[in-house]
């Protein structure tokens, strides 16, 4: 099936062929058979390069992921990939070919391995790895002889199948220097223990964004923003690129956004260089062994938009490892709201429950790649002891934040009973059933919105609009006997008459009553 580049056509026209087909050992994988530049190797020199072609088709219900194992010869510094795929007429509504990719190096395709060496998924057409440099997205290093694997991923096939071609280069000479690689520091100036705003879900050029740090990092700033966490598709090849963008008013922390089949998740602050695997669905039965990857490399487990609609996006492997989630993801849409009701389904599962710990915490990020998409819209306003990874990621874990929709929004949120206790977000006011507690609100920089005391019995108290200065407040009573926790949410206008307004802010709760 491998041809070079100056002969014919693909010798095997009717897909991928049982000749040319191997069945791996990991589920929902297949293996083509091997395009060996054995003999390129004969004769080559410095800077000569060997060119091989592959062409094929792959049916519907193809596997997740497809490898092209490459026999890399002693003697290369540079492999370099290129592909095209052919787009079908479909009626509407069927889906169209879509094809992803990414390489594996001579140490193998096992999942949680050590052979990754890159993924850019659909965003990039062609790439390179050499040991000095490599294509956004993918991981500099030596071309070291052996089978590296091109892994070919089908999103999505039509019903008369995905045409592909693949073609490879390997360019001959001696390798260059490996980059010194320099990371950010997990430590910002902060304010001490103070209220700090972040978007722990933003993508740069190093997968499918079209940003630069530099450019990310300027527009964080703008944002109001004093952290930020890197989470690019299935790749960490932008670890090191952080450095020149953190500074004393700014937090980068490192992440991926893993990108499985069966929904996303966000690996927020993971040490530098950590790769998590995604090459698994919720029936292998894995997913708990990546997530204790993340958080021993350091980070949290935060799934996210788990009801977007888009193919794979929505989250199927269940909250039991989550320490966070992203209810709100971008502008907020229908399906942010069905993720906020959700959500607020497990705090009543858990209050009810009597439990001491459990519950999960929301978050809301940007996932913003482009313009116009905006960093820090929505933000996590997180209460921390410093600007440090370490001490963002226990107010988010434990619950210390709210969820704005810009810098211009502020909220204070407390509750208040017995002999003067006092409670904030993510905290419990521990005192008796028939206890009389005050909710008090406040808000700033929320023109025209209306603010609204949730619990689990459901809202049980809405505002009048907020003037036009966008600051007011608002006290209420009751009991632990009554609510079991409260949150805050502040909302604005409904667009359609009978719905709910788009959010402008939300809390994680307050419980309300002692644990027994």
């Amino acid at each position: 099936m491998c041809t070079d580049d100056t002969h014919g056509q693909d010798p095997d026209k009717d897909g991928i062929g049982r000749r040319a087909l191997l069945v791996t050992g990991a589920a929902g994988a297949l293996t083509l058979a091997t395009m060996s530049f054995a003999d390129a190797a004969e004769g080559s020199y410095e800077g000569s390069q060997s060119t091989k072609t592959l062409k094929g088709t792959l049916p519907p219900g193809a596997p997740d992921f497809v490898y092209l194992p490459v026999e890399v010869p002693r003697g290369v510094r540079e492999i370099k990939v290129s592909y095209t795929y052919t787009k079908a007429t479909v009626p509407a509504g069927t889906q169209n070919n879509a094809l992803d990719i990414g390489v594996f190096d001579e140490r193998g395709t096992a999942l949680g391995g050590k052979g990754f060496r890159g993924w850019s998924g659909g965003a990039r057409t062609e790439f390179f790895v050499r040991a000095d440099d490599a294509t956004p997205g993918y991981i500099p290093g030596p071309v070291r002889a052996g089978t590296w694997h091109i892994a070919l991923g089908p999103y999505t096939v039509a019903p008369e199948g995905l045409p592909y071609e693949v073609t490879v280069t390997l360019t001959h000479g001696a390798p260059g220097e490996a980059p010194v690689r320099t990371y950010p520091p997990e430590r910002a100036r902060g304010r001490g223990r103070a209220w700090y705003r972040g978007d722990c879900h933003v993508h740069s050029w190093y997968s499918d964004g079209r940003r630069t740090p530099a450019e990310i990092g300027a527009l964080a700033r703008a944002a109001g923003l004093d952290f930020i966490n890197t989470s690019d598709h299935n790749t960490y090849s932008s670890h090191a690129h952080w450095a020149d963008v953190a500074g004393d008013d700014l937090l980068v922390m490192l992440g991926e956004e893993i990108t499985t089949r069966n929904g996303h998740v966000v690996a927020l602050g993971t040490d530098p260089g950590t790769f998590i695997d995604w090459r698994y669905r919720a029936r292998d039965n894995r997913w708990a062994k990546y997530a204790q990857e993340i958080r021993r490399s350091g980070g949290l487990v935060v799934p996210a938009h788990p009801h977007a609609t888009c193919i794979g996006c929505g989250w199927k492997f269940g909250f039991g490892e989550a320490d966070a989630v992203e209810v709100w993801n971008g502008p907020y849409t229908p399906d942010d709201e069905i993720s906020l009701g959700d959500w607020d389904n497990t705090l009543v599962s858990y209050a009810r429950s009597g439990r001491r710990s459990g519950w999960i915490p929301a978050m809301g990020n940007s996932d913003a790649h482009r313009d116009p998409d905006r960093i820090g819209g929505p933000q996590t306003v997180v209460l921390a002891d410093a600007l440090t990874r370490d001490a963002i990621q226990a107010g988010i874990q434990a619950g210390r934040s709210y969820v704005a929709e810009s810098k211009d929004v502020e909220l204070t949120f407390t509750a208040t009973g017995g002999k003067a206790a006092h409670a904030g977000i993510g905290e419990r006011l521990a005192v008796s059933p028939a206890t009389p507690v005050t909710i008090h609100l406040e808000v700033k920089g929320a023109p025209g919105c209306t603010l609204h005391l949730v619990t689990d019995q459901g809202t049980l108290f809405t505002s009048p609009a907020l003037p036009d200065s966008g600051t007011g407040s608002v006290s209420w009573q009751t009991t632990p006997s009554y609510a079991a926790y409260v949150r805050a949410e502040v909302r604005h206008a409904p667009a359609v008459t009978g719905l709910p307004g788009a959010l402008a802010a939300f809390t994680n709760p307050v419980f309300l009553g002692a644990v027994t």
